[in-house]
């Protein structure tokens, strides 16, 4: 295969009238999909455009997926937009994509045209209804190949200009086949979806869906509120495996909703995007059967999701790191020491990572794509790029790798892959910010913002950050200061205020 489109047709022919998504609001039968994504994508084809960035402008839903598929059925390349993205946001990306069309309905019609964008609009509504021309499509699939992009996620900047990372179909039909390889996904497989399409991990719940013709539900977000609410809705759709962020994790258990609510048909736990804290972890495998999987999976968007993983297999303590294990099938991955050799077990060195699963590189930004995708420092005699990933690891006794640290200003919180520089760069435009820095603490999962400046205030502050950044990126807590610490090197003393902001008082 050489086109993801083959899974989703494939899953058409074997199982046309099964549900294939749902969301609050609409449920879609394989057949269902095929047709609108074909519509959408005779519409489309009109461009005449080959390999392009389409941004689909669409709150999570059905629609949404069937506008992805849409978009590769036109030849292009889908460009997830979040609808409830700072507009200021959306434009910097766009200036670094310059996409040759906008997908969007009827709700987000009038959000659209405010963007700063000169392309063309189509409406969801009336491309999903086109009559569909067979022969324009298979003219298109006929020049596809596995290397041809498939959609680009945009992750933070540490300029302060989102970095556009490109996957191609190879990249996630590489993926797909070790996901379901790895955890027995077949028709049978029921996903309940927690995380939004722009987040790399939704990309094994759609995936490996369409791959085996399972079924994924998009659970409402707002069921993330209520943990008994929340497996109610697990137990009501029949859902069987979830991939969840652990924070979504950490609220069943720290609620204590397994006491209320049992979710026997669940047998399959993935989880990935931050540190899983293992107290919690263990809260959950006491109340689950024992036939429950257990896996934690490890990976930035780059690698299209998860290079490593780890499915429990032992019992381990409350301050006891939980392993990310070891590289998926396909993929290799070594720990690299700054003399680029390989570490040794109980040595810490920079993952980097090799296989079918590293993404293209960056849309349009060719310093930060050499920068990150290099060529192996293991091997000089023969081009071969690995994705350094910019996380400090570990081999333990058990051959397993541990996460350290990060290796620069790239933080996880709430999921998400966060460049401090990129909220620092927002801050800095305030007027009267005079010097700011961001911090992470990773023991309270809090952005620390301190800066210094006249005539401010913190909600002042936030104000103006939340019209420029996603709510996941806005500080936590904020210090103003009378003066920044500064290190020998005239730099803002970083280690200084991550060792003491916590006895700081803000004026």
């Amino acid at each position: 295969m050489k086109n993801v489109l083959e899974y989703l047709e494939q899953a058409d022919r074997s199982f046309p009238s099964k549900e294939a998504f749902s969301d609050e609001n609409n449920s879609v039968t394989y057949a269902q999909v095929v047709q609108g994504a074909k519509a959408i994508g005779t519409t489309l084809a009109q461009l005449n455009t080959r390999n392009k960035p389409i941004a689909v402008y669409i709150d999570k839903s059905v629609e949404s997926l069937i506008g992805f598929f849409g978009v590769v059925y036109s030849g292009n390349f889908y460009v997830v937009v979040d609808t409830k993205m700072p507009k200021d946001r959306v434009n910097t990306i766009f200036n670094t994509l310059s996409p040759v069309a906008i997908l969007t309905d009827h709700a987000h019609l009038e959000s659209a045209k405010e963007l700063n964008f000169s392309g063309k609009t189509f409406l969801y509504e009336d491309a999903v209804a086109a009559a569909v021309d067979d022969d324009k499509l298979t003219a298109i699939r006929r020049r596809a190949i596995d290397t041809d992009p498939l959609y680009a996620l945009f992750t933070s900047g540490s300029t302060g200009v989102p970095k556009g990372a490109v996957v191609s179909h190879g990249n996630a039909m590489a993926y797909a086949d070790w996901v379901t390889e790895a955890f027995d996904i077949n028709e049978d497989t029921v996903f309940g979806n927690q995380t939004p399409f722009y987040f790399s991990m939704s990309v094994l719940d759609v995936y490996s869906t369409i791959k085996n013709g399972a079924t994924l539900h998009i659970i409402p977000k707002s069921c993330f509120s209520f943990p008994i609410k929340l497996l109610e809705y697990v137990n009501n759709k029949n859902i069987n495996t979830i991939y969840w962020v652990p924070s979504a994790l950490c609220i069943v258990a720290n609620w204590k909703a397994l006491d209320y609510v049992q979710v026997p048909k669940l047998k399959k736990v993935l989880f990935a995007g931050e540190v899983m804290p293992t107290k919690q972890l263990n809260m959950l495998v006491e109340k689950m059967d024992d036939d429950v999987m257990f896996a934690n999976l490890y990976g930035p968007t780059e690698v299209t999701d998860i290079c490593t993983y780890y499915i429990l297999n032992r019992k381990i303590a409350n301050d006891e790191s939980l392993p990310i294990g070891n590289a998926c099938n396909n993929c290799d991955v070594m720990v690299v020491k700054e003399d680029n050799t390989e570490a040794a077990v109980g040595e810490e060195g920079e993952l980097c990572v090799r296989g079918s699963i590293v993404a293209m590189g960056y849309y349009n930004n060719p310093e930060k794509t050499q920068s990150a995708f290099v060529q192996n420092p293991l091997n000089t005699c023969y081009p071969e790029t690995v994705y350094k990933t910019g996380d400090i690891v570990k081999y333990n006794q058990l051959g397993e790798l541990i996460y350290v640290s990060r290796k620069d200003f790239q933080i996880k919180h709430m999921g998400y892959r966060i460049e401090l520089g990129e909220i620092e760069t927002a801050v800095s435009a305030v007027d009267r910010i005079k010097a700011s820095a961001c911090i992470y603490d990773g023991e309270k999962e809090k952005i620390v913002l301190i800066y210094t400046g006249e005539g401010l205030d913190n909600k002042y502050i936030m104000d103006i950050l939340k019209e420029k950044l996603p709510n996941y990126m806005c500080p936590n807590k904020m210090i103003k200061l009378d003066k920044m610490p500064y290190n020998a090197n005239g730099k803002v003393d970083r280690v200084w205020l991550k060792n003491n902001y916590r006895t700081l008082k803000s004026l």
